[in-house]
């Protein structure tokens, strides 16, 4: 029988209810928290439960750590960050939020694309290798670069806070400026556009996370992916030591929490 229940997709007016289900408070947000939403870690920290559950988001989010650590999942793969370290999320990709420290700071922040009214802008923000599917969502910073990142921050947060609406124009350049700056600490792993077989796992993986509840063979997606399915699995061994149904396996693993979640399923 198929299932009806799927890895949710949280969407910014719902992503308090998700986050905090056990506080019975209410945040005020702008009318245009779907575009952009900005907050410190340490504020709502205390008010979170983990782990949270696999989801997808309809918007890109990044957290930035001043302190503590953390543990999220990006697609199959889990990740641990801490402080001076950036983790990103692109939007409607797989995430669960393993733990939080209890002495986590640093920001959360979250943006739609559309924020973003110069296509010139938004074609530039779209290029950005950190907010791609396939490639490694944590980033570092250096020491000496943390103030000026900081400062970014802090004036996109009193931007946001202001008494009247926001200004979304200046906020999208200043979010541009920091992902401009990130970039320029990104380390591109050269290796991994020439090692073939890494590029084929990670093409594999991302499709797993898009068409899982369509496609629950490893035939179907070497012919996806337009390999052979002993291809697949012998780039996946090398580059996982894993097999390609292993994979698979992680992934109905991943639907079937979900399925334990968002029903009344019951183990038996």
């Amino acid at each position: 029988m198929q299932n009806t229940i799927e890895i949710p997709t949280i969407q910014p007016n719902t992503f308090d209810d998700f986050h905090f289900q056990n506080i019975d408070w209410h945040l005020s947000f702008p009318e245009t928290h779907h575009l952009f939403h900005i907050n410190a870690l340490e504020d709502y920290r205390d008010k979170m439960s983990f782990p949270l559950p696999p989801h997808r988001k309809t918007v890109f989010d990044l957290i930035f750590l001043t302190k503590g650590n953390s543990i999220r999942s990006k697609g199959l793969t889990q990740y641990t960050f801490q402080e001076n370290q950036f983790f990103f999320l692109p939007a409607y990709q797989i995430t669960s939020h393993e733990l939080m420290s209890e002495d986590v700071a640093g920001f959360f922040l979250h943006f739609d694309i559309a924020i973003f009214e110069n296509q010139s802008l938004r074609h530039m923000v779209e290029e950005l290798p950190f907010l791609d599917f396939l490639v490694n969502p944590v980033v570092e910073i250096p020491i000496g670069a943390v103030k000026n990142i900081l400062n970014i921050f802090s004036r996109l947060e009193e931007l946001y806070t202001q008494v009247q609406k926001p200004d979304y124009m200046l906020i999208s350049y200043y979010l541009l400026v920091l992902l401009s700056e990130v970039k320029s600490f990104m380390l591109i792993e050269k290796k991994i556009t020439k090692n073939s077989s890494v590029y084929l796992t990670q093409q594999y993986k991302n499709a797993l996370t898009q068409h899982i509840y369509q496609k629950q063979r490893v035939a179907e997606y070497a012919d996806l992916l337009h390999v052979t399915p002993n291809h697949l699995n012998k780039c996946i061994k090398l580059t996982t030591n894993k097999t390609a149904q292993d994979l698979l396996n992680e992934m109905l693993i991943l639907e079937a929490k979900s399925l334990l979640k968002y029903s009344n399923l019951q183990l038996l």
